[in-house]
């Protein structure tokens, strides 16, 4: 089959709308249930290219989560600690590494992850269906799917769950196009592989780089290679954190992904991991409800009286200066950029997110001033010398 029929395009009254080979030749994706719409097979196909050079760059089984065309979170599938379990609704569950890396990239920003389209590097197993049939999420791709995970995925949405099935081998043309208001764009596919070579010219004054911080920069940029631009990330522990897209202004990405950041560490703490749920609160619930008690949001939770249809237990106010001082302990952070630094006010932001190590193109009239920030914090700094813009 060379193409394929879809409801309609970004939107209901964009008809028609398919998915086809100009070449006449097989589409290389196969659906095996549900209907996928013109955004799924976007998130798909950006998704499998995510993931596939993250398999690639780190040896080990790796999974994104994505929405709207850019990555809500992508890891590879290092083990889980025990509080990460516990933060990412799975610690009764079994893990292989492919499960983990999906907890992981789910776990990243679970907000922004509900209704997520799953991309998966490795054949689906049993263990990481059962992770995703109890989320909210709109499909999945994969190279292949064990028979019960197949089973299992096929019965979400009432059996109408779309799954996604790539073959491995496919590789693309080397010129790729895409049409804007009836004009054709053409352009060289990005084909750059991303590996260690590119964090080799360390301009900072401190120039200890240990191995997890290069696989955590190297995560970062695979995953900007394929985020709507400006973009930054900030990555840890062999996963994305925090992710900052299609922000017209760098400080802004740098702003949005470190607050993400700071989200996911602050789940972590004590005072977060001891809430206690009323039964019939959801997992989406429950994770719009830690956003909240987070946040300042909750003091009007409080006022209203409404915090006894969340908590069987009224929590105590996580105060500001107690966020704080939680979030001072944050630390080992790396963050990647898919453009220069404009200013130091980047430098700044980042490290109150715990971030000791940054790559980027370098290239600013003010890198001067940049490297100085991170002098400053006895941060570690590579130029790369490459630009990751994605549109």
């Amino acid at each position: 089959m060379n193409e394929l029929a879809l409801k309609y395009g970004c939107n209901p009254n964009q008809k028609p709308s398919r998915i086809f080979m100009e070449d006449g030749s097989e589409l290389p994706v196969t659906v095996l249930n549900g209907k996928p719409g013109y955004i799924n097979f976007l998130d798909a196909l950006n998704g499998w290219q995510l993931v596939s050079e993250l398999k690639n760059a780190a040896g080990i089984a790796a999974a994104a989560s994505f929405k709207h065309v850019s990555p809500a979170g992508a890891a590879v599938g290092l083990p889980l600690t025990d509080v990460e379990r516990k933060i990412y609704w799975v610690d009764e569950n079994e893990l292989t590494p492919l499960a983990n890396a999906y907890a992981r990239a789910r776990g990243a920003d679970r907000m922004s992850s509900y209704g997520d389209f799953i991309c998966l590097s490795d054949v689906c197993d049993v263990a990481t269906a059962k992770l995703i049939k109890v989320e909210v999420s709109d499909g999945v791709i994969a190279p292949g799917y064990e028979p019960e995970a197949l089973e299992i995925l096929k019965s979400k949405k009432k059996g109408n769950y779309n799954v996604v099935q790539i073959d491995a081998s496919y590789r693309p043309r080397p010129i790729e196009h895409k049409q804007v208001f009836g004009i054709t764009f053409e352009q060289g596919r990005n084909e750059l592989k991303i590996d260690q070579d590119f964090l080799g010219n360390i301009v900072t004054e401190n120039k200890e780089m240990p191995d997890s911080a290069k696989t955590d920069l190297i995560i970062a940029l695979i995953t900007l290679k394929y985020t709507q631009s400006n973009s930054v990330c900030y990555a840890k522990g062999g996963q994305v954190i925090g992710i900052g897209a299609g922000q017209q202004s760098r400080i802004h990405c740098t702003r949005l992904a470190g607050n993400k950041a700071d989200n996911w560490f602050l789940r972590q703490s004590p005072k977060v991991l001891g809430l206690q749920f009323s039964d019939e609160i959801g997992r989406a619930d429950r994770d719009n409800a830690i956003d909240l008690y987070i946040g300042e949001e909750y003091m009007d939770v409080l006022a209203e009286g409404a915090w006894q249809k969340i908590f069987k237990v009224k929590p105590e106010v996580f105060t500001r200066e107690e966020r704080r001082a939680w979030l001072d302990q944050m630390s080992g952070v790396a963050l990647g950029s898919d453009a220069f630094f404009p200013f130091g006010d980047n430098i700044e932001r980042a490290r109150k997110s715990g971030v000791k190590y940054i790559a980027e193109p370098g290239g600013s009239i003010r890198d001067d001033h940049v490297i100085e920030i991170c002098n400053k914090y006895d941060m570690v700094m590579c130029f790369t010398g490459i630009r990751l813009f994605h549109h």
